[in-house]
């Protein structure tokens, strides 16, 4: 892992700058190049943009770790809200959570009955799937857990792994008998030598692997494999396998964040291609920030000449 990559990881983390960085004028400009605004208004609007060239959304609220579980119930109220208001507009976006910010920390129970109350609203109302978001290696195990848990009684969850990890192509394995839809992400946060690949080939190389295996089960088992990355190699690496091994461009979808590489994704979507973005939005948004520069240092360089 670079330098720089491990300077921007530790800067996620540091809670001086939690508090400091996110009044800078010249931060809040520049973070607006991954999400449209703090509000879900604001998600919304950048939403109904992206529909009009055919592609559908997915929306997150940003935030992670809340310490009470008062909070986890108004984040889950807020997502059934949201929900309605998706409805309300006829929008094809979808939902993805942190089990931290529905309360994981603090009560499993709690956190399943939060988490399911949104899964449920989103089947009956809008007829489409809530995905879970990966956090830290300290939550892989108790977060797949959680979804095979979800899984028996609910078939539109999905849950995201993390390429970068060695224990993934296993974990993979494991599920591939719930029928899972699976988010495949190289992995964003700081972690523990031992547990990942150590530079961006092998990541890259892992994913691929990964990849290919969701696309070969999908041929025979009912599996959504989503493969969220703005690399293009990769991209076209994935499209290439996919042909060889006969499988139609609607049987395996891609993901890409609100703003990156906007171009890309109009020209997937024109081409045929299933592709949905994830749009971010949050007053919580410092963490997540650092973690997206820290996934492509040289986008500090956008930070920098919004200074001027």
């Amino acid at each position: 892992m670079n330098i720089s990559k491990n300077i921007l990881l530790w800067m996620s983390e540091n809670k001086f700058m939690k508090e400091r960085i996110p009044e800078l004028k010249f931060v809040r400009k520049a973070v607006k190049k991954f999400m449209p605004g703090e509000t879900e208004e604001d998600a919304l609007y950048a939403a109904e943009q992206y529909l009009h060239f055919g592609v559908p959304l997915v929306f997150t609220k940003l935030g992670e770790n809340i310490s009470r579980l008062s909070e986890a119930q108004e984040v889950r109220d807020h997502y059934l809200k949201l929900i309605d208001k998706i409805k309300e507009k006829n929008l094809d976006i979808e939902i993805s959570v942190k089990l931290t910010q529905l309360g994981f920390d603090l009560s499993e129970e709690e956190t399943i009955n939060n988490f399911l109350a949104i899964v449920k609203n989103a089947k009956e109302k809008l007829h489409n799937s809530v995905f879970i978001d990966m956090e830290n290696s300290l939550y892989t195990k108790r977060t797949i857990d959680f979804y095979k848990k979800c899984k028996k009684d609910f078939d539109n969850v999905g849950i995201c792994l993390q390429a970068y990890l060695f224990r993934t192509e296993k974990d993979i394995e494991e599920l591939l008998s719930f029928n899972p839809s699976i988010r495949m992400v190289k992995g964003a946060y700081k972690e523990p030598y031992d547990l990942v690949f150590k530079n961006k080939t092998m990541v890259d190389n892992n994913f691929f692997l990964c990849a290919n295996k969701l696309l070969s089960e999908s041929a025979q088992k009912k599996i959504r494999p989503v493969f969220a990355t703005h690399d293009e190699k990769l991209i076209n690496s994935i499209i290439n396998e996919a042909d060889k091994m006969g499988i139609s461009k609607t049987s395996y979808e891609f993901q890409m964040l609100y703003g990156i590489k906007t171009e890309l994704q109009k020209k997937l979507a024109k081409d045929g291609f299933v592709i949905r973005v994830l749009i971010a939005y949050g007053e919580s948004w410092y963490p997540w920030y650092m973690r997206r520069l820290a996934e492509r240092p040289a986008n500090i360089w956008f930070v920098i000449k919004n200074i001027y």
